[in-house]
């Protein structure tokens, strides 16, 4: 019987590898493993996990814990720009909500999903940890501060237009 589980890549093995080479056990590079295949393949499969696992030598389940808990590891496709909107109490205090539904308006999608044309993924996140600039969010990896719904357009790098 074939194995239906993909092989992790050579580089994605020599990656994560090299990070086991510095910790004392294994499983303590989980995150980092989770990183690395995230990397090179957008987002980690059920089947990649499951490969993850094993060469870390921990359960599928122990690992999609720590995966589910850390917001920045995606378990489902995402478009190749990722929007993260804080909707934590003080962005929600600044207007976030209005932030998330001209976003949506503009995207043509809801919070969690992704534009036809795969270019953006909408998704809430708890805190971002800039509460002090209010409302903030984040395309790409590139955190935005103080976000009006009359400055998303540039922050979309010119792809939708939002409306002044």
């Amino acid at each position: 019987m074939s194995e239906l589980i993909p092989v992790l890549s050579n580089t994605e093995l020599a990656e994560i590898d090299g990070e086991i080479r510095h910790v004392p056990y294994r499983s303590a590079v989980a995150i980092d493993a989770l990183k690395i295949v995230q990397a090179h393949r957008g987002w980690v499969s059920d089947q990649s996990l499951q490969a993850i696992a094993r060469h870390l030598e921990m359960s599928a389940e122990e690992l999609d814990g720590i995966a589910t808990f850390y917001n920045l590891i995606f378990r489902r496709p995402v478009g190749d720009q990722v929007i993260l909107l804080c909707n934590s109490i003080s962005c929600w205090i600044k207007g976030c909500d209005k932030l998330q539904s001209k976003l949506a308006e503009q995207l043509g999608v809801g919070l969690g999903e992704t534009t036809q044309d795969n270019r953006y993924t909408l998704l809430p996140v708890t805190c971002l940890g800039a509460c002090d600039k209010a409302p903030v969010l984040m395309v790409g990896e590139e955190l935005h501060e103080h976000v009006t719904e009359h400055s998303l357009a540039r922050l979309l790098d010119g792809g939708v237009e939002v409306d002044p």
